[in-house]
């Protein structure tokens, strides 16, 4: 297997800086194990187990072999990588050619010409990062691994885990702020449903909202085209919703055809 001539990060969408940290975490690790051929990377979010991750998003490596090594991992439910991950300490294997605990990951890793490794778990924030450095020759990778990979990877760990944070306080500001420049536009529409069918405010907002999750459209969308059309032509729909949202015995909901038109 080539020494560290491939470096292959995918990014998340919600968070394109977790993949690079990850393919950095990598390659430092690789850097600061010389007895090793290569290094992985690879996050799990508090809200999945580990079986349930994708490795094509989350898994940074040195190698494309060590990359086909976490998935095969991740997809089987065995290896130092979740053994790792199950303990919260570091886990791996002196030599593989006599270490039968996890056969499936032994058989791939073998395949690759990999006879020893180690997993590092380190977790801060919901976020978990493994960091796995890999061998062409047995020997104890978990001693040599625990130094300044181990270190690196605390610092890596809390960095992404704020990034992750930082970016989703960011989503929230941006979801408020929609929800303050829409405001005004759902207090119009308000207004023309009190007019239409003489509510109090309180009815008119739940009508609102109750028709936008039938019509499975945005409120501030659904109150703008109330506000365009000042309420001209959609009385009759307003009326007719309003009688029967809430359909006493023997009264038939309103299907989508007779809601608010785009």
């Amino acid at each position: 297997m080539p020494d560290r001539t491939h470096v292959r990060a995918a990014f998340q969408p919600d968070a394109p800086s977790l993949g690079r940290g990850l393919a950095e975490l990598a390659e430092q690790a690789a850097a600061g194990t010389p007895e090793s051929c290569g290094a992985t990377a690879t996050a799990v979010l508090a809200e999945e187990p580990p079986g349930a991750v994708d490795a094509e998003r989350t898994t940074a490596a040195t190698h494309p072999d060590l990359s086909a090594l976490v998935s095969v991992q991740l997809r089987v439910g065995e290896g130092p990588i979740l053994a790792a991950l199950d303990t919260g300490r570091p886990a791996g294997a002196d030599d593989l050619l006599h270490d039968d605990r996890w056969p499936r990951y032994r058989a791939r890793a073998l395949d690759a010409g990999v006879r020893s490794s180690a997993a590092l778990p380190f977790a801060c924030d919901g976020l978990t990062v493994t960091v796995s450095v890999y061998g062409l020759r047995p020997g104890p990778l978990r001693k040599a691994a625990q130094g300044a990979t181990g270190l690196l990877g605390d610092l890596a760990t809390e960095s992404m885990a704020r990034d992750r944070l930082y970016r989703a306080a960011l989503v929230q500001v941006d979801q408020l702020d929609t929800a303050l420049r829409s405001r005004p536009v759902v207090d119009q529409a308000c207004g023309i449903v009190m007019y239409v069918l003489g509510c109090d405010p309180d009815q008119a907002f739940d009508l609102l909202r109750r028709l936008s999750q039938r019509t499975n459209r945005k409120l501030a969308e659904l109150a703008e085209t109330v506000v365009r059309t000042r309420g001209r032509g959609l009385e009759r729909n307003l009326i007719e919703f309003g009688r029967s949202a809430a359909p006493g015995p023997g009264r038939r909901e309103s299907g989508p055809d007779r809601d608010l038109p785009g």
